[in-house]
């Protein structure tokens, strides 16, 4: 097994219910593992939320945690879809400090990055930008220079490439999975 630590994208299907985020969280947390972006959303499964989160680990740490989480009771499954063909995005919000006479100078910049502006001020210009962390640096870098006065990002939103991934496939599963109908 590998010793040094990569950046690792694990895929987790959860219970919607409340307190789910907190118990996860606190997993992390008690182990020590820092988690550099989290994303939770519902899934077109009633009753199922789907999280996305990155940790830097090393190939144990990677399975350790993949099996401390299907140890938590409302964990459907659980996936590591760092070595696999997959898809990840992240959303940034910029807010540029840019007046009228530089304003199409940063549209320009920001057509380059496929980035578009969902608001414009007297004296600011919001931009949207949705891409792999690489492509918001960049965009971030080339912006910086007019003014940064904010900036927000989601976590990564990823999915395996092909047909459904093995954490999807095992909520069709019902051996693999607990009953959801249990209040």
């Amino acid at each position: 097994m590998t010793t040094s630590q990569t950046m690792r994208t694990f895929v987790a299907y959860v219970e919607d219910r409340p307190g789910v985020l907190n118990r996860i969280s606190s997993l992390f947390r008690r182990r020590n593992y820092n988690i550099v972006s989290l994303n939770v959303g519902r899934t077109h499964e009633a009753g199922v939320s789907r999280m996305t989160f990155r940790i830097e680990a090393d190939d144990d740490m990677a399975l350790r945690v993949e099996a401390n989480l299907y140890k938590m009771v409302n964990v459907l499954s659980v996936e590591d879809i760092t070595h696999k063909a997959s898809v990840s995005r992240d959303l940034a919000l910029i807010k540029v400090t840019v007046g009228p006479d530089k304003r199409a100078e940063v549209l320009q910049l920001c057509e380059v990055f496929r980035a578009r502006a969902v608001d414009v001020g007297p004296e600011t210009l919001i931009v949207e930008t949705t891409g792999t962390q690489d492509k918001i640096d960049g965009l971030v870098a080339i912006l910086q220079p007019f003014g940064i006065s904010e900036m927000v990002q989601t976590g990564t939103v990823a999915m395996s490439r092909g047909p459904r991934g093995a954490a999807a496939s095992a909520l069709n599963d019902p051996q693999s999975l607990r009953d959801l109908s249990v209040a």
